[in-house]
């Protein structure tokens, strides 16, 4: 499989802070990779990275064959780019359906009216403002916004991250529908476990700096070096 994503060597500094410590990683295409760590281990920094929000002083970022290095992120994401950011940053003035018309529309398979098959809930709460939607509501509809780009790649940033464990479970289905119609996706996920049940491949960094790389499965199954590289323990 062909590389949708190909990252070499990033250096990203926010003012005199250097954080990330030449991070690389590499997604394919049809492929979910999740990036895992620690609270402050470099993961959001390397999604903004890639988008071009917290450009990169060195480094190397190839979409789709092409380096991207340098252009702004409406730019990336004009290349079929969607982009769940942490936080959701829905417009909390605007109602379910107005957030769905922000967007440029992009020709595909996900309008408004299959964005509405596919979150019922967002259907029903169409006319709410976004202000006065639940997490998970929100969770949804910030990935509708992405869908509606009818993305080749999908960056995902903490989606289950405040939500109640039966939204986790919803949003992580939509996840692996997104994979099975062959959509690339990156998945930065604090819940590792779940991360690597969706996953194929797995990176964990720490400190800026990749420290694994490797199948999914077999990261998984082994606890304690979940335990060592991600500080993450089953429950139970």
């Amino acid at each position: 499989m062909s590389a949708v994503l190909a990252v070499e060597g990033l250096h990203t500094y926010y003012g005199k802070s250097h954080i990330l410590h030449g991070v690389s990683l590499e997604v394919r295409e049809a492929e979910l990779v999740a990036l895992l760590g620690r609270n402050g281990a470099g993961k959001t920094t390397t999604m903004r990275s890639i988008m071009g929000l917290t450009p990169p002083r060195e480094g190397k970022i190839v979409l789709f064959g092409e380096p991207v290095g340098g252009l702004a992120p409406h730019r990336i994401a004009g290349r079929g780019v969607g982009y769940v950011p942490e936080g959701r940053k829905v417009f909390g003035h605007l109602s379910v359906h107005e957030n769905l018309l922000v967007p440029a529309a992009t020709p595909g398979r996900w309008t408004i009216e299959a964005i509405y098959r596919l979150f019922p809930r967002l259907a029903e709460r169409r006319t709410s403002k976004g202000s006065r939607l639940s997490g998970g509501e929100q969770e949804m509809l910030a990935i509708a916004r992405a869908l509606l780009l009818n993305p080749r790649f999908l960056i995902l940033d903490e989606p289950s991250q405040g939500l109640a464990p039966v939204i986790v479970q919803e949003v992580m289905r939509t996840v692996a529908a997104m994979k099975a119609e062959g959509i690339a996706v990156l998945l930065v996920e604090q819940n590792a476990f779940l991360a690597l049940e969706l996953a194929d491949r797995a990176y964990v960094l720490s400190d800026g700096e990749v420290v694994h790389e490797g199948p999914a499965a077999a990261l998984a199954a082994d606890r304690a070096r979940m335990e060592a590289l991600a500080g993450v323990a089953r429950a139970g």
